[in-house]
C-alpha cells in the first residue's frame, strides 16, 4: 500500500523514504515491538559485538577491512574506542577503585612529591581515557613510522584507534579482574597494573603484522620501534611539561604551595 512519507511528504514506493530515508509508517502493536527487539540484538550483533569478536581475533585485519570499504557490519572505530573507554574507565575507579588504592600507595612513598605522586595516579587510574584523547598523536608517530606503506594520517587514526581498542580489552578481559583479586595485595598490584603498558609492543606488533600481511616480521618490527621512539620523546615531553606546569603553578601559588612539590624526607 503507497503512502506519504510522515516527514517530508514524498511517496514512498519501498519500504523507507527514497528523498529522507524515513521508514514507511506502520502501527505499533506487538509485531511492531518485537520486530524492533529482534532488530536492536541483530544490530547489536552486527556491530559493537560484531566488532569486539573481529578485534580479539585479528584487530590489524578487522581495521585494514574497514578502512578498504568494509563496513556495514562494524562498529564505527572511533565510537567503540569512546565506549570501551568509558567502560575501562568505570571498571577502574568504582569497581576496582584504583585511585584510592594509588594514592593510598604512593603516600606512603618518601621518594615522590605530593603532586607527582597525585599526577602519576590520575595518569594510571585514567590511562584509557588518555590513550582516547591520543589517538591523534599517537596516529601521527605511527603515520611517520610506516610513512612508506601507503596509508593517509586519518587512516592511521582510525588504525591507532583500533590498537586502542585492543589494549582496553586486555585491560578490560586480563588485567581489571587480576587487579580487582589482588587489589589488597601491593606488591602484586604494582606488578599486574604496568602490564597493560608492557603488552604495547606486542599489541603493536600483532596488529601490524594482520594490518600489513605481506609485509615481514623484520620490517614490522623495525617500524614498531621507530613508533616507540617517537612516543618515548612525547612522554619526556609531557613530564616536562607537567613540572614546568607545577613549577609556574607553585610561584603563582605561593611559598606555602611549594610543599606540595618538594620529596617526602
Amino acid at each position: 500500500m503507497e503512502q506519504n512519507c510522515q516527514n517530508c511528504s514524498t511517496l514512498i514506493l519501498n519500504n523507507f523514504c527514497d528523498n529522507c530515508g524515513q521508514k514507511k509508517f506502520k502501527k505499533i502493536d506487538r509485531k511492531y515491538i518485537w520486530d524492533e527487539i529482534q532488530y536492536t540484538f541483530l544490530h547489536t550483533n552486527k556491530g559493537f559485538l560484531y566488532s569486539i569478536k573481529n578485534i580479539i581475533k585479528n584487530p590489524g585485519k578487522t581495521a585494514r577491512a574497514f578502512i578498504d570499504g568494509n563496513r556495514v557490519n562494524h562498529y564505527k572505530p572511533i565510537l567503540l574506542v569512546f565506549v570501551l573507554s568509558g567502560i575501562s574507565t568505570f571498571i577502574s575507579v568504582k569497581i576496582i577503585g584504583f585511585e584510592k588504592i594509588m594514592s593510598a600507595f604512593y603516600a606512603k612513598e618518601t621518594l615522590n612529591s605530593g603532586y607527582m605522586n597525585d599526577v602519576i595516579t590520575s595518569l594510571k587510574s585514567y590511562n584509557s581515557i588518555l590513550m582516547l584523547l591520543f589517538v591523534p598523536v599517537f596516529a601521527l608517530t605511527t603515520k611517520l613510522a610506516f610513512r612508506k606503506w601507503g596509508n593517509n594520517y586519518y587512516e592511521h587514526m582510525v588504525m591507532n584507534a583500533y590498537i586502542v581498542c585492543v589494549y582496553t580489552l586486555f585491560s578490560i578481559m586480563i588485567i581489571s579482574p587480576l587487579l580487582y583479586l589482588f587489589k589488597n595485595n601491593m606488591d602484586y598490584f604494582t606488578v599486574i597494573s604496568s602490564l597493560t603498558m608492557l603488552s604495547v609492543p606486542f599489541i603493536l606488533i600483532w596488529f601490524f603484522k594482520g594490518f600489513y600481511p605481506d609485509k615481514s616480521l623484520k620490517s614490522i618490527f623495525g617500524s614498531v620501534l621507530i613508533t616507540f621512539t617517537f612516543l618515548s620523546v612525547l612522554f619526556l615531553l609531557l613530564m616536562v611539561l607537567a613540572v614546568i606546569g607545577g613549577v609556574i603553578y607553585a610561584m603563582v601559588a605561593g611559598p606555602e604551595a611549594l610543599e606540595y612539590f618538594k620529596p617526602k624526607q
